[in-house]
């Protein structure tokens, strides 16, 4: 697998806006009073589907845009990014350009309310996020189409007049330490920060990125530091208008953008701040030929190779790096990750270059490591370099780059839309990597075949120029230090000399080779012949004893891309904790045993994935469609004649294991929604019932229970994209024709097609369900406020009320009153019910956090019964909005229609029908919901509250712990009837009553006869 780099991101969270309508025209009418762009770039390089308008500008201060006008567009969006990150944070101050980007959202000097920029997006249908990374600080919004002006004022101000008011900065301060506590039990975090700080003392990758309250408070504050003028003065150094970039996607006009975009960014000041660059890497010769031992959190083992190479970007024409990461990171047949596998040493492998910063680079190759693999790290790293020296000999080869070539231009031609939100955050970074006319088209397009760079990275990736890492519980013993932020425990050895001298000569190995040309690349992008009459929604075209089939031809997208998707249904598969197991290692050894035959057709862009579900298994095919049958049948063919092979059993058996313990040192509010869904779940097997199960299970059971499991099945499925009605019937029948012949598949009685339900929490009901963690310091709970069976306006009113107290529910939970960073209000809906859930991480008691959600639910009442027609009436349009925004990919609107399918109600015009019904919802009903089954008293609230505790050492403050009383500034807790302790679950399942599932929306026997 290719090496990809993940930005780490700073979440806010979602929130939107008013009508400007007169504001734009304003603007429009403004801009020739302000400065102009000075450079016009209309010859952007864009796929040959695209269909939006792009240009660029630069404006007289220096700053890039990328317009992109979109007629169509059910959501306008823009990004700002700011090529300045945490490596430019003051050696004093540790996580300063994150804590800044956490305080632009909190107030500017027009619009000094702190949550104004989230109330209007959330009042407009938008929502709103930030990341800071290394180099970067990127900023976006996305916004009902008519907002745009609105909203990108609101957001102008950021870079124009952020307020910083002392009290928002030391709250913050708070909300940015509760974020890093949430990280300091993750080992993707652990480990990273890790790797920076054994870089040289002096170098800027060293730094701790996130900031803590110590890195940001307490050691500032002991040198005399004033983080509040020191913020400003980082915004006044480096937010400056020649080192940001912005990408704004709109249904107006470019010229109309373009009016939009100048008066409101013109007075940005361009204080001719320098791009940072980095000549130095950060591992010079002090710090390489060393091996660092880590012990981390979870049960997990892995090795890294890593080798310093100069910064690749500016040779993205022809892209060296990728070329090898292609070769080195291939899972086919005579690949590096082959032989691991064969060995039984590893189970995956990621090979690849690896961005640092301006100036440098890595390319790293990283694989997990099974019980008997970290016994070889020697021969691992043996292996690797014998590939190398394979590269080496066969020297580039420019029939590969032509292959990659090939594959990124189809990419490009045939690239997906994206949500416009995340569109503009990736191209406004891209506009600094990439000349203007290049920015859409140069993540993409190979142009130069150069086999001098790639001899250049091949002479960078030697024993002299290497750093190893590996993590394992067995290192325990033979760590003796501890890194500074997380605490990490890790010893660094120097590579004795006989090992590197070996490593740099070793021989070729026979069993390693080049990848074979790709034959899934597809040839053929037609699309199919126009079904006559074609239904606008999924139709029924098949319904057997063993199957039934649903299918839409694609006539939005027009791209030669399918989806396929189908349940296979058996009740041997979930009837038990052993047999639930039994189909979890059948899946998972079956993916293993195909991988490499799959992995050419996944990088041809045509992927599958089967994973269990609780009926059974669930099978997906996607991509372009000319290769699909091939794939399918490989796939039907192997899944009913699959053998268990004894040595990848054994290693799957005891990684399976440790998936389940690992999830005791998962985040806590995945705890809380473990258990809140074990709870309202009429079937579902705990960890402990699984893990018990698991040791009986060998390989003769394994290989007996296959064939059963398929000898009954039922299939449910769903075609849709550039697909023929004939063409989706026969690759149907080609799937019920092997799993017949091999399998002697027959139909299961109707009788065994069931499907679970959800327990019915009584009326007036308040259960508290208490467990531990014991490895992080937070605590946390999830509120579920069952209400009911999915019906539309059940389901409108639930999602107005959501709508309606989303935005205050983060303001008052996480900003003002600093319960912790994460603060979530939403939708559970399982099993055809469903609720309100209010789920918060914290370093306080669950209790007391409780106490606190149920004081805000309280304050709804008077918040929505003095809200003003106008303000409700945006809601609603807000939510339409929402709903109504259209899937931009084949995937996507495949993932609405099965979603229909799987939950068997099967109302494909969902959005359609309940957004008719949301239009005509009066406030009154919504406060009469609101009365009904949320607030304190309701006559059919339903109320489960799941509290896990922490045990950790260091968990909460002394002060939050300890104080259960209610500050005088907040609003007061409600008097809450005593509940009921939920000290047994089997027993607490037992009392209950199930909910009905929900009817089918269609008339399934009309939709029969009209076969």
């Amino acid at each position: 697998m290719l090496l990809i780099k993940q930005a780490t991101k700073s979440f806010l969270v979602v929130r939107s806006s008013l009508r400007f309508k007169s504001f734009s025209r304003c603007l429009s009418s403004m801009a020739s009073k302000h400065v102009k762009a000075t450079i016009h770039h209309d010859k952007i390089i864009k796929s040959p589907q695209d269909k939006r308008q792009y240009r660029g500008l630069e404006l007289n201060n220096g700053l890039k845009v990328m317009m992109i006008s979109d007629p169509d567009t059910d959501k306008s969006a823009a990004a700002m990014d700011i090529n300045i990150g945490s490596m430019s944070d003051p050696w004093e101050l540790p996580g300063l350009a994150h804590f800044c980007e956490h305080m632009l959202f909190l107030g500017t000097k027009k619009y000094e309310q702190e949550n104004e920029y989230n109330k209007f997006l959330n009042e407009n249908g938008g929502s709103s996020n930030a990341y800071t990374s290394g180099e970067h600080t990127n900023f976006y919004f996305d916004v009902a189409p008519d907002n745009l002006a609105g909203a990108l004022d609101r957001f102008a101000q950021f870079f124009l007049g952020p307020l910083f008011t002392p009290s928002a900065t030391e709250r913050e301060i708070n909300a940015v330490n509760s974020e890093n506590d949430k990280n300091l039990q993750s080992d993707p975090w652990r480990l990273h920060q890790l790797d920076r700080s054994l870089a040289k003392p002096d170098h800027d990758y060293i730094k701790f990125g996130t900031g803590n309250k110590d890195s940001l408070d307490t050691i500032p504050k002991s040198k005399g530091l004033d983080v509040r003028e020191e913020l400003l003065k980082f915004h006044s150094k480096y937010y400056s208008s020649n080192i940001m970039a912005l990408s704004i996607l709109g249904k107006e006009s470019l010229d109309e953008l373009s009016d939009l975009v100048a008066p409101l960014l013109a007075d940005v000041i361009n204080k001719n701040t320098s791009v940072p660059e980095w000549k130095e890497h950060p591992y010079g010769p002090e710090q390489c030929k060393t091996i660092c031992y880590a012990v981390p959190v979870k049960d997990v083992r892995n090795l890294s190779m890593s080798w310093s190479i100069p910064d690749l970007h500016p040779y993205y024409a022809s892209n060296p790096g990728h070329y090898l990461g292609h070769l080195v990171g291939h899972e086919g047949p005579g690949s590096l990750l082959s032989e691991l596998k064969a060995k039984g040493w590893v189970n995956t492998l990621c090979g690849g270059q690896s961005s640092g910063a301006k100036g440098f680079m890595f390319f790293k190759v990283d694989v997990d490591l099974t019980e008997e693999g970290i016994e070889h790290l020697d021969d691992i790293v043996t292996l690797t370099y014998q590939y190398v020296n394979l590269l080496r000999k066969a020297g580039p080869q420019e029939w590969i780059f032509k292959e990659c070539q090939d594959l990124s231009a189809m990419t490009f031609r045939f690239k997906d839309k994206e949500k416009p939100r995340n569109y503009v955050s990736g191209l406004s970074g891209s506009l600094h990597d990439f000349p203007m006319t290049e920015t859409l088209s140069g993540p993409y397009l190979l142009t130069e075949f150069r086999p001098d760079l790639i001899n250049m990275i091949l002479e960078k990736i030697t024993p002299d120029n290497m750093r190893i890492g590996v993590i394992g519980k067995k290192f325990q013993d033979r760590v003796n230090q501890k890194e500074k932020w997380y605490g990490t425990e890790y010893q660094v050895e120097e590579i004795p000399d006989v090992k590197l001298k070996y490593w740099g000569s070793c021989s070729l190995n026979d069993k390693l080779a080049l990848p074979v040309r790709n034959e899934f690349i597809p040839t053929v992008f037609d699309l199919t012949p126009r079904e006559v009459d074609p239904s606008p929604l999924p139709e029924m075209v098949k319904d057997s004893a063993l199957t039934r089939l649903w299918f839409k031809q694609d006539d939005t997208f027009l791209l030669p891309k399918a989806c396929i998707n189908f349940e296979i249904s058996s009740p041997m598969a979930y009837s038990d904790p052993t047999n639930c197991n039994m189909t979890n290692l059948f899946v998972t050894l079956f993916k293993d045993a195909l991988n490499e035959y799959a992995y050419d057709a996944e990088l041809a862009g045509l992927h599958y994935d089967l994973n269990c579900t609780i009926y059974g298994m669930s099978l997906a095919v996607g991509g372009y469609n000319e290769k699909q049958d091939v794939l399918l049948r490989k796939i039907m063919e192997k899944l009913t004649s699959f053998k268990v092979d004894p040595k990848r059993f054994a290693i799957f058996k005891e990684m399976y294991a440790r998936s389940m313990r690992n999830f005791q040192a998962e985040q806590p509010h995945r705890h809380a929604i473990y258990y809140t869904n074990i709870l309202m779940s009429e079937v579902k097997w705990t960890n402990e019932e699984l893990m018990q199960a698991l040791e009986d299970i060998t390989v003769e059971k394994l290989q007996a229970f296959i064939p059963d499991l398929l000898s009954k099945l039922y299939l449910e499925g769903l075609i849709y994209g550039n697909f023929t009605k004939q063409k989706a019937l026969e690759v149907t029948t080609m799937i019920e024709d092997i799993l017949q012949k091999q399998s002697g598949t027959r139909s299961l009685l109707p009788s065994q097609k069931k499907h679970f339900r959800e327990l019915q929490l009584p009326d007036g009901c308040y259960y508290v369900c208490e467990e531990n963690n014991q490895v992080h310091k937070s605590s946390s709970i999830e509120i579920y406020y069952q209400c009911g069976v999915q019906l539309t306006d059940t389901n409108m009113l639930l999602e107005l009320f959501i709508q309606i107290i989303g935005e205050p529910c983060f303001d008052i939970l996480r900003t003002k009153e600093q319960l912790g960073y994460i603060v979530f209000s939403g939708i559970r809906r399982t099993s055809g019910v469903q609720g309100m859930r209010i789920i918060v991480q914290s370093d306080r008691k669950p209790q007391y956090v409780e106490n606190r959600v149920e004081a805000f639910l309280q304050s709804m009442d008077a918040y929505i019964n003095d809200m003003t027609e106008e303000s409700f009436q945006k809601h609603v349009t807000a939510l339409a909005a929402k709903r109504l925004e259209k899937p931009k990919k084949i995937s996507g609107q495949q993932s609405r229609y099965w979603g229909e399918i799987v939950s068997q109600q099967f109302n494909f015009d969902r959005d359609d029908i309940e957004v008719a019904y949301l239009r005509g919802i009066k406030k009154s009903d919504v406060y009469n919901f609101y009365k009904e089954h949320i607030c304190v008293g309701a006559p059919r609230r339903h109320k489960l509250s799941v509290h896990v505790m922490s045990t950790a050492e260091g968990n909460g403050s002394p002060d939050s712990q300890d104080s259960d009383s209610t500050p005088d500034s907040l609003a007061s807790t409600p008097e809450l009837p005593p509940p009921i302790i939920v000290r047994d679950i089997a027993d607490f399942k037992r009392d209950m009553a199930l909910f009905p599932l929900p009817k089918p929306y269609i008339d399934l026997q009309k939709a029969r006869s009209k076969l």
